[in-house]
């Protein structure tokens, strides 16, 4: 939990509504495509999906732990906060399949076939869309997050905010912020990488980019570690 006191003491209908459909992705998801295994070999391929489950998993039970955090840190409940968490959950329905989609893709890729994507990629041109399927998702999640967050800077003033919860605030502004960037830069190498045997390793690449966030929450991380020092120092 990031050093805030809790503002969101009592859950509200929007927060309830919001943690309920974020179960109900992961349900979705969990089920896709899938039905109960009558046989050894069919138990042995379901379980081969764990890998791109586990990964989706973690991507969603981020924006579910960010969302949850805002809630009690900030306890915003006006008509712009509820009308941006609603944009959110609706996002995340339309984009549950993509999701796990990309992420068996890129374990059946690596694997050489062995773990099952789960589909079928008829031709090369196919990857740049279902990237593109994917940065669209993950880059507008992101920007609701980060629209959330500028909502909360913005009452910073009436929420009585003190220097250690703005800087974390900041944070959380800029790793959110960026993700709509990476997303952007994404969809460009999905559109300009040719979809061809030629393109090898790179075409991969819109998907790979997204790695940088990981880098970039770290470096942003210690620097506000490092001011936080700062603060308690003076």
């Amino acid at each position: 939990m990031p050093p805030f006191k809790e503002r969101g003491t009592q859950v509200t209908r929007g927060e309830a509504f919001v943690d309920a459909a974020f179960a109900f992705a992961i349900t979705l998801m969990a089920v896709a495509g899938e039905s109960i295994p009558d046989s050894v070999e069919s138990l042995s391929n379901a379980m081969k999906g764990i890998p791109a489950f586990a990964l989706a998993f973690a991507l969603i039970l981020r924006f579910w732990a960010s969302h949850a955090d805002w809630s009690r840190a900030y306890g915003l409940d006006d008509a712009g906060s509820v009308r941006l968490s609603l944009l959110l959950v609706m996002l995340l329905l339309v984009f549950v399949y993509p999701v796990r989609m990309v992420f068996a893709a890129l374990f059946n890729s690596l694997s050489g076939g062995w773990l099952p994507a789960g589909f079928t990629i008829t031709e090369l041109s196919d990857l740049p869309v279902l990237f593109i399927t994917f940065a669209v998702a993950f880059g507008s999640m992101g920007a609701v997050m980060w629209g959330l967050y500028l909502r909360a800077w913005r009452f910073r003033e009436r929420l009585q905010l003190d220097a250690r919860e703005r800087l974390w605030t900041r944070l959380c502004l800029w790793n959110w912020g960026l993700v709509p960037v990476v997303a952007m830069v994404s969809i460009t190498l999905a559109l300009t990488i040719p979809a061809t045997r030629e393109s090898g390793w790179l075409l991969g690449l819109p998907g790979f980019v997204f790695f940088v966030l990981h880098l970039s929450e770290l470096i942003l991380r210690r620097r506000l570690g490092k001011q936080l020092k700062a603060l308690e120092a003076q």
